[in-house]
């Protein structure tokens, strides 16, 4: 890997092309390296992983608006249209509304892959956009691969380096380039088209953090698939040879100099060299419960304190506790965020969802986590948990910040929580990473992929349709262009619901 200096330049400075990093960025797209074995297993579960929590979504609000809008877009004559989940492989739209469908089923849940750094990400909502096209545009299990591999690689390349929550801009400014630059591996395009569409890919999908702030609406999980949405647009008028808008990053009234750090910003963005695998997957990890990343670790670690001190669980024996965590825990998901919607028992799932206070509250009494039952309204408003979750703050800890920040296997996603008795006992724990991390207790393997799809899509699609699915997802490099467009699922009957309110489409 070599990193790359980035800064905004003033106009009079004519930043070369070749300097860029949107140019950087479409060399390593274009760069044919082959894909290493352990990228190509990890894609594969990742597949799986996407299609687990797309499948245990289709019946909700946001999937279903996103399939129905999609449904209203016939396949455009330059190729074979692209699959809608839950509608099997004959149902084909465009490849846009296929990606920006898919996008949101697989975002719905927040319950598929991550990788934390510098910035956010869930860099598997770039397998939605890669695989539309390339089920539009008739490429093999091999391309996809290639295509998938750099989507990751790219977009935690910028999450490593690159803060956008920091100034408040929503995550999925990282997704529309990176998505782009996978596309253009797919389709094997020249340097010079990869960095107009990942120009254009960034420029149209910079939002407000506002997505996942306060009363965090459906917003949250289209914002992904809107943004697989614009990359394939991106790509196709980059083709026909319209161009963007540059230095995109470094121009005067670019993003670093308007949105990021200012004039004065100074980046260095790792990105593999000619030749060099792109393998930067292999550092993300996945979801074991259906929660904000951040809080996977406390989830484990409130089944093992309610094992060990079933007190902490009563409300009427507990006088306070208290997380010490991260920055980032403390300011996106714990009270640190000063969101009062982090204590409202009528608060959506969206917000539950990015309430730390809300799901240890939960776990603790639980013992468990579940995408659908810990969220219910009945199971927030219960009284004793109630209780239980007003008496539960986040303070940032400095350690625990250096951690997060640390890299490799000493970062940390966890932290310290003391439980304060009424009777003056105190309880004192401590956590660094979800036990499904790479480091943790129990890594997620393949043999956990597979279980995770059966549990979830099974009730949704039956046995018969998962076992198909797997066969396919299991021999992905090897996929003809042909099982490539089969790659997708069909819900049993009566799974769907009804169509929903007319919109304009």
């Amino acid at each position: 890997m070599k990193n790359h200096p980035v800064r905004s330049h003033r106009s009079e400075e004519n930043l070369a092309r070749e300097e860029q990093l949107a140019w950087k960025m479409a060399e390593v797209a274009a760069d044919p390296v082959e894909v290493t074995e352990p990228v190509v297993e990890m894609i594969v579960n990742r597949v799986i992983d996407n299609a687990s929590v797309a499948a245990a979504s289709l019946a909700r609000s946001a999937p279903s608006s996103a399939r129905e809008q999609a449904l209203t877009h016939s396949a455009s004559r330059g190729g074979a249209g692209a699959t809608v989940f839950a509608l099997g492989a004959e149902t084909r739209t465009s490849p846009e509304w296929a990606a920006y469908a898919n996008g949101v089923a697989v975002r719905e849940l927040d319950y598929h892959d991550t990788f934390l750094a510098a910035d956010y990400s869930h860099p598997g909502d770039n397998i939605p956009p890669i695989l539309a096209v390339a089920q539009h545009a008739g490429k093999d299990g091999a391309a996809l691969v290639r295509g998938i591999a750099t989507g990751y690689e790219l977009q935690i390349d910028l999450v490593r380096a690159i803060s956008l929550h920091k100034h408040k801009i929503d995550h999925v400014a990282h997704l529309g380039p990176s998505a782009a630059a996978g596309i253009g591996t797919l389709l094997d395009l020249p340097v010079e088209v990869i960095y107009q569409a990942i120009g254009q890919a960034l420029h149209t999908t910079t939002a407000t953090r506002q997505s996942r702030k306060g009363e965090i609406s459906s917003w949250k999980a289209y914002a992904p698939g809107f943004a697989g949405k614009l990359a394939v647009e991106a790509v196709d008028r980059a083709m026909r040879g319209e161009t963007s808008p540059a230095p995109i990053y470094e121009g005067e009234d670019g993003v670093i100099a308007w949105l990021l750090d200012g004039p004065e910003g100074r980046y260095e963005v790792p990105l593999p060299g000619p030749g060099e695998a792109k393998e930067a997957i292999l550092l993300s990890y996945t979801k074991e419960h259906s929660a904000e990343y951040q809080a996977q670790a406390w989830i484990d670690l409130a089944r093992k304190l309610l094992r060990e001190h079933p007190e902490a669980a009563d409300p009427t024996r507990v006088e306070s506790i208290v997380v010490h965590t991260s920055h980032h825990t403390h300011y996106v998901i714990g009270s640190g965020a000063a969101d009062p919607q982090k204590y409202d028992p009528l608060a959506s799932r969206e917000t539950l969802d990015h309430s730390l206070p809300y799901i240890l509250a939960v776990a603790l009494q639980d013992g468990r986590w579940h995408h659908v039952d810990s969220y219910a309204p009945e199971r927030a408003a219960r009284p004793d948990t109630v209780a239980l979750w007003q008496k539960i703050t986040t303070v940032e800890d400095p350690v625990w910040t250096e951690r997060y920040h640390a890299g490799g296997d000493s970062q940390s996603y966890g932290g310290r929580v003391v439980v304060t008795l009424t009777d003056g006992r105190t309880i004192e724990d401590e956590i660094a990473v979800a036990d499904a991390h790479p480091a943790g207790a129990r890594p997620f393997a393949r043999e956990n992929y597979v279980e995770k799809f059966r549990t979830l899509a099974t009730p949704v699609l039956g046995e018969a349709e998962v076992q198909r699915f797997l066969d396919l997802a299991l021999r992905l490099p090897e996929l003809s262009a042909a099982e490539v467009r089969d790659l997708t699922f069909v819900a049993l009957a009566g799974q769907l619901p009804p169509a929903g309110r007319p919109g304009i489409f």
